[in-house]
């Protein structure tokens, strides 16, 4: 994951596997504590909360980094446009789940992502399911369209929020602090589960996961 304005820290050596299980603990307090007060659990259906249960036991192997809400609640309805600069926000996608996804061209861990996500859009994408990939560059725009041909992405939507508000949204809530972050949310607009930095989204874990999440 590539972080913005992360301040210097000292240097600590510690076991590999100690080291990846503070970082996933860590990630999981900071994902529950940062759900926005005034979205109650109750504003989401139990069966969002039961896609959660399920999902939950998923979080391993590639997916070891994924914090999943244990009281899912209303994803917030980010806005972002599409490549013809047409409007939409998460709301547009409402009976769908989505995978939702930031990315920069500057962000070295978004190169080693995007391919992964575009074979599981090419793969899992349909009507009931979309990885909505939201570039948040905010100058030199015109790299979009290269970046993603230069590593030869065909299936995702080329959407993009370059006032970078929806990031900013995401730092603020204490859920992103850098680059590429994806947000799980579920047919009924929930938010379900957040991960920070690149993911093997072709992974079988991630095949296993998107299943269940389309099936919830």
């Amino acid at each position: 994951m590539t972080k913005i304005d992360s301040p210097p820290r000292r240097r600590f050596v510690l076991l590999p596997a100690l080291a990846a299980l503070a970082a996933v603990a860590a990630a999981a307090v900071l994902y529950e504590a940062a759900q926005p007060a005034g979205k109650a659990a109750s504003d989401c259906p139990a069966d969002s909360a039961a896609l959660a249960a399920r999902l939950a036991p998923m979080a391993k192997g590639e997916l070891a980094g994924l914090a999943v809400a244990s009281e899912p609640r209303r994803a917030e309805q980010f806005a972002f446009q599409r490549e013809d600069g047409g409007k939409l926000t998460l709301a547009d996608f409402r009976g769908r789940a989505v995978l939702f996804n930031l990315w920069a061209t500057w962000c070295i861990p978004c190169r080693a992502e995007m391919p992964a996500l575009d074979r599981l859009q090419a793969a899992k994408g349909n009507q009931g399911f979309e990885v909505v990939a939201v570039n948040v560059d905010t100058a030199r725009l015109e790299r979009r369209s290269a970046f993603l041909d230069s590593i030869g992405v065909k299936a995702l939507a080329r959407y993009a929020d370059p006032s970078g508000d929806v990031f900013e949204t995401l730092r603020r809530d204490g859920k992103a602090l850098g680059l590429p972050v994806t947000l799980i949310v579920d047919k009924d607009g929930c938010e379900i589960g957040a991960v920070e930095g690149a993911v093997k989204w072709d992974s079988a874990e991630a095949e296993a996961l998107i299943g269940a999440l389309k099936g919830g």
